[in-house]
């Protein structure tokens, strides 16, 4: 399988100025988050990269996209017609190939050399089969990701054989549907915002939408993938960060910051901050 496109999505309404913001990287350069994405999708021998973006959103992206425009292809979503639409918008770019997919308000950081991208992508080509990343995640985070059950594959204890995908499941739900063995109780395997994907998926999406007035999503494609064919889960050696969410912004640029070359003065600055800082009751107010 080889992976020379990406997509990325970044038209919701509530989301779409999300990869605009700027952050400081390990190496301490500023950037925005479209240009940490995108280096994340290069670092994995991307050639070719489309964003899903809104109407009239374009010269901002182009702004944002720095030294990397030469690689962008811009396709808008004309209506908010949700996540499973979005991504169809991408499906001339695609046409018959494999693509690395990606959302545009997570940043992701490796463990190792090897960028998390790469890493999935490295999976793919072995299995030779549509795979996404997904990462342990606590019971209270559920209401932001989709997740999957399944089973392990045999001699690799960070890799899954997809049973079950269900977008933002209930706490109630997971635990009925989702359980996967081996994982800490309360953690459920969710989405990484990063995927390989095959064009039977947007084809599944097509089909989905064509039958139903609702807004289809990347999970209703991936629930039924799984039951057509091979689809694996992979946990891989790194971390997401859902920089759309409350504070999700910072504790990306404090990841990021604690894991570059500025670590010791971050903490510095960390330890004095938390030192001058008066003590806050529960009611936000100076604690006696």
């Amino acid at each position: 399988m080889d992976v020379r496109k990406a997509v990325i999505t970044a038209a919701a309404p509530d989301q779409h100025t999300i990869p605009l913001q700027r952050l400081v990287d390990r190496q301490g350069s500023d950037k925005t988050a479209l240009q940490l994405i995108v280096e994340e999708v290069t670092g994995a021998g991307i050639e070719e990269i489309c964003l899903v973006i809104r109407p009239g959103d374009e010269a901002s992206y182009e702004q944002a996209a720095g030294e990397h425009l030469g690689l962008l292809h811009f396709v808008e979503q004309t209506e908010p017609r949700g996540y499973g639409d979005a991504l169809l918008r991408a499906k001339d770019f695609v046409g018959d190939a494999p693509f690395l997919h990606l959302v545009g308000d997570h940043l992701y950081l490796s463990e190792t050399d090897t960028c998390c991208a790469k890493q999935l992508i490295d999976v793919a080509h072995v299995h030779e089969c549509a795979v996404s990343a997904v990462q342990a995640t606590r019971e209270n985070k559920l209401p932001f990701f989709g997740a999957v059950g399944g089973t392990h594959v045999a001699r690799h204890t960070d890799l899954y054989e997809v049973k079950t995908v269900v977008e933002k499941p209930t706490p109630t739900q997971a635990e009925q549907e989702l359980i996967v063995a081996g994982l800490r109780a309360g953690y459920y395997l969710c989405f990484f915002g990063m995927h390989v994907l095959t064009p039977l998926v947007l084809e599944t999406l097509e089909h989905l939408a064509s039958e139903s007035d609702r807004r289809v999503t990347l999970s209703d494609a991936l629930s039924r993938l799984a039951q057509r064919q091979r689809y694996l889960a992979a946990e891989l050696k790194g971390t997401r960060y859902n920089i759309g969410a409350q504070y999700g912004l910072l504790i990306a640029q404090l990841a990021l910051s604690l894991s570059g070359h500025d670590r010791d003065q971050i903490l510095a600055e960390l330890v004095e901050l938390l030192a001058t800082r008066p003590a806050m009751s529960a009611n936000g107010g100076v604690a006696s």
